[in-house]
């Protein structure tokens, strides 16, 4: 299922010719390291709290910062081995092993293969026959420098891959990897693996510590590799190639991470949709947006929605404390858990939380790009939240907010909208927030759709949630009422859209009043681009990225109808179908574009944006009168001292 069509399968043979190589390696060999720094060094004076291996020096062979360290042997079956008192070696232990072996025998196989495709193999023959012309030998050596980059990327990502499922609670912090080396592929394993060695004999007591220490190993080499290939010449080969390893269920695609394609086990408590009172279009298009995703498909790594318009990529659910955003957040979340069950498609749901903000620097970016990328993973369905995103992405120019909040404001941004962004319609973000308007604007506005969750409104709802949360022991009558009438979603969200018709923000009503008073009816799209103007007139921070937010739901609204549930219930009705014939039945729904579709959705969008700035702007207020006044009685306790 999630085998891409384009990616060359890597043979197990091919594999299989490299494990005695992989073994040798585990055995154990020497290495003299040219940069990175011995575990019996002496250490260097830090701060406290910060580790004694060197995170800044020059990764540049010949440089004058390089020292050579006397030979020592590398042994890492030996050294994993002996990380505890048993004489036998564990099961964890051996998973870890083997592991190990497996990763440098694909990053071996991967390696000669790019070395086939590009021409360094017979390059390398030509050498050892004494031929190579001296015309290529630049050549050559910056294909030895790029065969250790595809080495080095590959093992870290395949070990990366295959321990993940073994992933224990603990974390390990293991610095950043010095010991790169770029000769060729065999003497980079030797730098990585030696670094490796050093990194379980500092931080591995027990068989938990060692499996984190691999993996955190693992996952800094992949990073260090990756930015070192951004410069690096001769990769066009291996960047548009992918390889797939069926047997790890396993994909290499350039300098990506591949992450397992499993699903988390959640243990939230899931909410069914009458369980969710008021927020009636929040509801609804959560609702659809659960089965938009399902939508996906594996194969062609798409999904039609994405491709017709009407995804929902990001979204910010905005209200008062205790209006329903969690349950928002645990319905949906249910809803694309069961529809993946019936389908038997992997799931994956992350929470990025304050638990994330890290006081080391660098590190709150690193969380905030994890969780990114664990999301995205094009083979999985991905449901990602970020609750209270005021508190946890800094706004710009806030001297309270934090580095590391900065930091996730940042990666947030250009993950959500940035150049390298590819919405292929396999997962959704929703940012929630009880006070959007201290959110940093342009990563509000990053948010396709708006979501206002202000709970129970009418006296319905009100009803309604009270018999709810009453549950059944008690014998109190429910009186002349309809339980749930008033949620009936088709109505309740038809009334809701209605109501947008004219905007419900005073100050943007002033607008809509003044623009319709001097041209009339909004009913052409000259018409609508003066509403539009006039608002920005109002608000300066309405921009052209309002303006695709807003045609974008627009779109969404053209595919106004929930995917039937027994296509949910019975996926070879439409999930399993190809990719064409679900993109046919698609348009077959879709709904024709209207005016007073357009107009709604500029008032649910503008009214958002008055109610944050009226927000902000009132808290700015009362910050302002309250800095006022505690100058005002410091100044009289001054005056009143000075007077004694």
């Amino acid at each position: 299922m999630s085998q891409t069509s384009d990616a060359m399968e890597l043979r197990e043979e091919d594999i299989a010719a490299h494990v005695a190589v992989a073994q040798a390696l585990l055995e154990g060999f020497d290495h003299a390291p040219r940069i990175g720094q011995a575990v019996g060094a002496a250490p260097v004076e830090r701060s406290s709290g910060v580790g004694t291996r060197r995170r800044f020096r020059s990764t540049t062979p010949g440089l004058v910062t390089q020292r050579r360290v006397a030979s020592g042997a590398v042994a890492l079956i030996d050294r994993i081995e002996g990380v505890d008192e048993d004489a036998l070696t564990t099961a964890m232990q051996a998973t870890v092993l083997h592991g190990l072996r497996r990763a440098i025998a694909i990053a071996l196989a991967v390696a000669e293969n790019f070395g086939e495709q590009t021409g360094l193999g017979d390059l390398k023959r030509a050498n050892l026959e004494g031929s190579l012309p001296a015309a290529r030998k630049a050549e050559f050596g910056e294909l030895l420098a790029a065969e250790a980059l595809v080495t080095l990327y590959v093992f870290g990502n395949a070990a990366a891959s295959l321990l993940s499922a073994h992933l224990p609670e603990v974390a390990v912090e293991v610095g950043d990897v010095e010991e790169v080396l770029l000769d060729n592929g065999q003497t980079a394993l030797h730098g990585a693996l030696w670094e490796l060695d050093q990194d379980i004999a500092a931080h591995a007591s027990d068989d938990a510590h060692v499996v984190a220490t691999v993996a955190a190993f693992a996952e800094q080499l992949m990073e260090k590799v990756a930015l070192r290939a951004q410069t690096a010449p001769r990769l066009e080969a291996f960047q548009a190639a992918s390889w797939r390893v069926e047997a790890d269920d396993f994909t290499v695609s350039g300098f990506t991470p591949a992450a397992k394609a499993k699903s988390t086990t959640l243990t939230m408590t899931f909410k069914k949709p009458n369980e969710v009172v008021g927020n009636h279009i929040a509801k609804y298009q959560a609702m659809k947006l659960a089965k938009m995703l399902m939508a996906y498909d594996f194969d062609r790594r798409l999904n039609p929605f994405a491709e017709l318009g009407g995804f929902i990529f990001t979204f910010m659910g905005d209200g008062a404390p205790g209006t329903g955003k969690t349950t928002l957040i645990q319905m949906m979340a249910g809803l694309i858990s069961e529809y993946c069950a019936n389908a038997d498609y992997p799931f994956r749901y992350q929470n990025l939380s304050t638990d994330n903000i890290d006081s080391y620097q660098g590190k709150s970016g690193q969380n905030a790009k994890a969780f990114i990328n664990n999301v995205i993973d094009p083979s999985v369905i991905g449901f990602g939240t970020i609750d209270d995103i005021d508190q946890l992405a800094g706004k710009r120019g806030d001297r309270q907010s934090s580095a590391g909040q900065l930091e996730i404001t940042a990666v947030l941004m250009e993950s959500f909208a940035g150049a390298n962004t590819v919405v292929r319609g396999n997962c959704t973000f929703g940012m929630f927030s009880n006070y959007p308007e201290n959110v940093d604007d342009a990563l509000r506005q990053r948010a396709g759709a708006r979501f206002l969750v202000d709970g129970p409104q009418t006296r319905e709802d009100y009803v309604d949630i009270l018999y709810l949360l009453m549950g059944k022991n008690h014998d109190i009558p429910l009186g002349e009422h309809q339980v749930f009438e008033a949620q009936a979603i088709k109505k309740a969200v038809a009334a809701s859209f209605e109501s947008h018709s004219k905007p419900h923000e005073e100050g943007l009503l002033r607008v809509y009043e003044a623009v319709r008073g001097e041209i009339g009816e909004l009913d052409t799209i000259n018409k609508l681009g003066t509403y539009l103007k006039g608002i920005q007139e109002a608000d300066p921070r309405f921009t052209g990225r309002a303006i695709k937010n807003i045609t974008d739901a627009v779109k969404v609204r053209a595919m106004d109808f929930e995917l039937p549930d027994e296509w949910m219930e019975e996926p070879e009705l439409f999930l399993f179908k190809g990719y064409d014939e679900k993109k046919a039945m698609i348009e077959e729904m879709r709904q024709p574009i209207t005016v007073e579709m357009v107009v709604q959705e500029i008032n649910r969008y503008a009214d958002s944006e008055f109610r944050y700035a009226d927000k902000s702007d009132e808290v700015a207020i009362e910050n302002a009168v309250r800095d006022m006044q505690r100058m005002e009685a410091a100044k009289r306790r001054y005056l009143g001292e000075q007077l004694k």
